[in-house]
């Protein structure tokens, strides 16, 4: 599987609520970087990302660039919460070793999550 293909897998079994799929497809010490979560390792940011479990609903990969064992992706991430429902486009460079994830950087609007959430 090339490093696009994996990321892919990796994202459709994520936000369809697939964690234990998700987390086959990342290395032990997966570095994950992003607005609101930075984590060192796979235990980690699962833990870090375990709230986004009962909102997502999944993902529409637009388009991804590959360059060996680095894959750059655009994509809407879709949540819905009781605040409403929508998209929350997303770019993520990923970096591959051994087969699987081991890194990535996130970067996406606050702001158009934080519409998207419930307020206190």
């Amino acid at each position: 599987m090339d490093a696009s293909e994996l990321f892919r897998t990796y994202l459709d079994r994520f936000t369809s609520g697939d964690t234990a799929g998700a987390a086959e497809l990342l290395t032990d010490d997966f570095r994950f970087h992003g607005p609101i979560l930075r984590s060192e390792g796979k235990a980690a940011f699962l833990a870090g990302s375990a709230q986004l479990g009962p909102i997502m609903r999944g993902v529409q990969i637009h388009q991804q660039w590959q360059d060996g064992d680095q894959v750059c992706s655009f994509y809407d991430f879709k949540i819905e919460t009781p605040a409403g429902a929508g998209s929350i486009p997303m770019a993520e460079w990923n970096t591959v070793r051994d087969g699987k994830l081991a890194s990535a950087r996130l970067i996406f609007d606050t702001a158009a999550m934080a519409a998207l959430m419930p307020t206190a």
